[in-house]
């Protein structure tokens, strides 16, 4: 597992990158809590992969439509004033208590920033680029293809950067509807007044956190050779 967190640090930043993610994720095994580590882990990254997957499409539909995307406006509003106790009554209504309504609620509190930041990443492409793909004959779906995510890629990273970060976010909200895992240890630890669980679990939710914050958000080095 370290190495491919290293591994994956590696490609997307520098080495001091892959050694921060790296001690991150060795002082999950040293607190002694490796396998809730990881469980919470497979639910961050499932809610993730969904948001990401709802996010970019959505995003990239505002960017495309000026009508779709100011209709889509309001209802990004809403979403991201919610405070986040706000959404576990609808998804516990749905989907009773346990773990998928601990990710659905993850999910729609991570997805409005992914849109936001993917339809302003297509938006502000150089409109020369796009002009000159358009004198070559490229079709809509080739300029987006071939065009717009290219180089829109430093925002597109951003929005999974911050896809993780919010996700993340809710792990404890999750453990109040079933969650398991760190989420659960840390709301046995406030509601019984037991520290040391409660502690160890936050420290771990922090080193996942700086985990794939590092292994998602790539150096100023690497985006510029990228570039």
């Amino acid at each position: 597992m370290l190495l491919i967190v290293a591994a994956l640090a590696w490609l997307i930043g520098t080495w001091r990158t892959a050694l921060t993610a790296v001690l991150a994720m060795a002082a999950i095994g040293v607190l002694g809590v490796w396998n809730p580590s990881l469980d919470t882990l497979s639910q961050v990254l499932a809610a993730v992969a969904v948001t990401l997957v709802i996010g970019f499409a959505t995003g990239v539909a505002a960017a495309r439509s000026d009508r779709f995307e100011r209709l889509l406006r309001p209802v990004l509003d809403v979403f991201q004033t919610m405070p986040q106790f706000v959404y576990l009554i609808p998804v516990v209504a749905l989907f009773g208590v346990g773990r998928a309504p601990a990710v659905a609620a993850a999910v729609v509190y991570a997805l409005p920033a992914v849109v936001r930041i993917t339809a302003q990443g297509l938006r502000q492409v150089d409109p020369a680029a796009l002009e000159s793909a358009r004198s070559l004959g490229a079709t809509g779906a080739q300029q987006l293809r071939q065009v717009q995510l290219p180089l829109a890629r430093p925002a597109l990273l951003l929005a999974v950067n911050q896809g993780v970060v919010l996700v993340l976010a809710v792990v404890i909200i999750g453990g109040l509807v079933g969650e398991g895992a760190l989420g659960y240890d840390v709301v046995f630890g406030l509601a019984q007044g037991d520290l040391a669980t409660g502690l160890v679990a936050g420290a771990a939710i922090v080193c996942l956190g700086l985990m794939l914050d590092r292994v998602t958000q790539p150096t100023e080095r690497r985006t510029a050779k990228g570039a």
